[in-house]
């Protein structure tokens, strides 16, 4: 059980379980919402308690991310093309975070500068990325 918040507390976020890993992105979709790179803890759906008001914005045909309305604070990114799909939660919300290993990181070559993640985990680039899922249009530009 992990209880989490935004920078304001406004909204909290309380976990049952997760997958135990944490993944990195590098596109350029996840670059522009975070500032540098998206991190992910995912989680399933009945395992995820939400309070608070939140706001979301469907960043493309098949998802959303969510944020706090009040301070700004990032909080997701969910698939809104399935019922009850699991959370990508932003592992900062919840200090027992700092525990959970990364396991695989995406669009390695889409990285900036500086954003090299250190460890022996995953790793796939654009290319390989997009292979794996074809109902991707592609990395924005």
């Amino acid at each position: 059980m992990m209880t989490g918040h935004c920078l304001c507390g406004a909204v909290r976020i309380t976990v049952a379980r997760h997958h135990g890993s944490t993944a990195a992105c590098h596109c350029r979709m996840c670059q522009r919402w975070s500032g540098s790179l998206f991190l992910s803890l995912v989680a399933p759906a009945d395992a995820v308690q939400v309070t608070g008001a939140v706001a979301t914005y469907p960043s493309t045909a098949f998802a959303e991310r969510a944020f706090c309305p009040r301070c700004g604070s990032h909080l997701w990114l969910r698939q809104t093309d399935e019922q009850n799909a699991d959370y990508e939660l932003m592992p900062g919300l919840f200090d027992a975070a700092r525990d959970i290993p990364l396991t695989s990181e995406i669009y390695t070559d889409r990285a900036l500068p500086g954003l090299a993640l250190a460890g022996d985990h995953r790793r796939k680039t654009r290319a390989e990325y997009e292979a794996d899922h074809p109902h991707l249009e592609g990395d924005m530009e």
